[in-house]
């Protein structure tokens, strides 16, 4: 026996339990996969982007971690390496005068040029200024010879006991003026402000940092 075709227009809407069997099964069918469907992009979908985002943040943070840990990995020799600088710079600064050396050492400096032949006709220490881990003496000069005796004054500088920094401001090297005119002897004259340095004790680092934060406090 053969079944009998169901046609659309013959099934009622209204009283889907009178529909024949056959019927009733497609029209199940096609529910479940409307509710699929709709579960799908109400649901599933949501939750497929959401895991889409939280797998590029992952990505993202597995990279930023990766970098961490090769910092990290550096940390130690950069360490190192900083602790090596810390004792290269406080050797050097060892090899400046301390503050009772700086008195004899201006006066090493003045004896330096007048034995190089040098005149002095100004030479005027001024008021120190500590820095964080040195202090800079700057003395206003003015200085007469020719190059010679200028080159032999920076050699006598160089060969003193302590290391001796010279380092020149607004300095002014010319022909000297006699009369009016320019003195045809060859004499030169230097004028201007040059400044040696020292270093700091324990204390006096001290002193320069408690002055630093109490005027940063401010």
């Amino acid at each position: 026996m053969s079944k009998k075709k169901v046609k659309l227009s013959e099934l009622d809407f209204n009283n889907i339990g009178s529909w024949p069997q056959q019927a009733k099964v497609v029209f199940c069918v096609l529910v479940a996969i409307i509710i699929m469907a709709v579960a799908w992009f109400a649901l599933i979908s949501g939750k497929r982007d959401e895991l889409l985002g939280l797998e590029s943040e992952e990505a993202s943070l597995r990279q930023e971690f990766e970098r961490e840990q090769g910092r990290a990995a550096n940390l130690e020799p950069l360490r190192q390496q900083l602790a090596q600088m810390e004792q290269v710079l406080q050797q050097m600064l060892r090899q400046l005068p301390s503050k009772t050396e700086m008195p004899d050492l201006i006066v090493d400096i003045s004896q330096t040029a007048l034995s190089s032949g040098l005149s002095n006709e100004l030479f005027q220490p001024l008021d120190e200024m500590p820095r964080e881990f040195y202090a800079e003496k700057p003395i206003r000069l003015r200085m007469v010879g020719n190059y010679h005796q200028f080159g032999a004054f920076v050699s006598g500088v160089a060969s003193l006991p302590r290391v001796v920094i010279l380092t020149m401001h607004d300095i002014s090297l010319k022909p000297m003026e006699r009369g009016g005119g320019v003195s045809r002897t060859g004499a030169l004259e230097l004028s201007g402000t040059v400044k040696t340095y020292r270093y700091l004790d324990e204390n006096e680092i001290s002193d320069v940092e408690g002055a630093n934060a109490n005027a940063g406090g401010r």
